[in-house]
């Protein structure tokens, strides 16, 4: 809500309550009794305006005050053998723990927020299936879209909050991810959405050079989240995904897409991969902290879209500890680096990573 329409609202209120004011003066409040529906719609008046203010005001909150009040927990992943999220040689799964620093990672830092804290943006949903509960049928708008077959679940849930509506399904039974944007279920295995993709997790093999997915850097969003159940594990073995305010109109490997207008050479590109400095200092942290960290030192994380300066992003859950999420915000955006990969890649069209 604006001012001008915060103001607007107290206006009225006020008009309203000189108004009841002078109405019980005149006929007072004795007489004014024994008209009860006179009364009620007095009362009713004077209390709609700021319950509707109010209303207005939590309305984009009502997603994060629902999380707190009713428990989500993020479901483990237990693929099964000859399934993994990508096999072991993919970008993903590739550790950048001692690869060389890319030439302008001091120059990126600087216009990325170099004192801004890293952010732990726990709020996107997923779910994980069998694949038994049928085909759905997906309406896509981009033309970037995977066209299916999607088996996606009607309790499949949503990302809110004021995020980008990303539905993601990991499917066991056919080891494939699959990933909506800005969705909406519109009836029995029925759903709309702006763009969808499809990754078999068995493969190596990259979205088509220059396709969305439902990131904005075509990569898949699911591999990149901080997950509960790994963290409990004590081990997080693959690369995160994070957010800058700005990026620059280019993409690097393993991304497809950008998401931008500026040619600004300061600014990273879409796939951009970072590392927290080897050197910061997780002792006295939370034990949950401690595993994330140590997972952005080892594997890093790829800029993924655009959004809050250092948002990492992680699976909702309701057993997140406030003191890990206040231990993360210790790091900020001069603890990390930009890290050169290109001497992984095999191929351009390929996730593959040279051993």
């Amino acid at each position: 809500m604006g001012k001008s329409t915060l103001a607007a609202f107290l206006a009225m209120w006020v008009a309203i309550a000189a108004l009841a004011y002078l109405v019980v003066r005149e006929i007072g409040w004795v007489r004014l009794k024994k008209y009860w529906l006179a009364l009620t719609v007095l009362v009713l008046a004077l209390s709609a305006l700021p319950a509707g203010a109010v209303f207005k005001l939590g309305a984009p909150y009502k997603d994060r005050i629902l999380a707190r009040l009713i428990p989500h927990h993020s479901p483990p992943v237990d693929l099964g053998a000859g399934c993994s999220v990508f096999p072991e040689n993919n970008i993903w799964n590739a550790r950048v723990r001692d690869l060389p620093l890319d030439a302008n990672s001091s120059v990126y830092i600087q216009s990325m927020g170099p004192d801004a804290p890293l952010h732990a943006d726990f709020s996107v949903p997923y779910a994980v299936t069998d694949g038994s509960d049928g085909v759905a049928e997906v309406a896509l708008s981009s033309d970037e879209s995977d066209r299916g077959p999607y088996r996606i679940p009607d309790g499949a849930p949503i990302e809110g909050g004021g995020g980008d509506a990303h539905v993601i399904v990991l499917d066991r039974g056919a080891c494939r991810l699959y990933e909506l944007f800005a969705a909406a279920r519109v009836g029995h295995l029925s759903w709309q959405a702006s763009s969808g993709a499809i990754f078999d997790l068995r493969s190596n093999r990259l979205r088509p050079e220059g396709w969305t997915s439902a990131d904005a850097a075509g990569l898949p969003l699911f591999a990149g989240l901080v997950r509960y159940d790994e963290v409990k594990n004590g081990q997080i073995r693959h690369a995160l995904r994070f957010t800058t305010p700005h990026t620059r109109r280019a993409f690097v490997w393993p991304a497809r897409h950008f998401a931008s207008s500026s040619n600004d050479p300061s600014l990273p590109s879409m796939g951009q991969r970072f590392r927290l400095r080897g050197s910061f200092d997780v002792s006295g942290l939370t034990p949950e902290a401690q595993v994330i960290l140590t997972a952005l030192k080892d594997y890093g994380m790829f800029v993924s879209d655009n959004g809050g300066a250092w948002y990492l992003t992680g699976a909702l859950d309701s057993n997140w500890n406030s003191r890990t999420i206040a231990d993360l915000k210790r790091v900020t955006g001069s603890d990390f680096e930009a890290v050169d990969t290109s001497m992984l890649m095999v191929a351009p069209d390929s996730g593959e990573v040279r051993r």
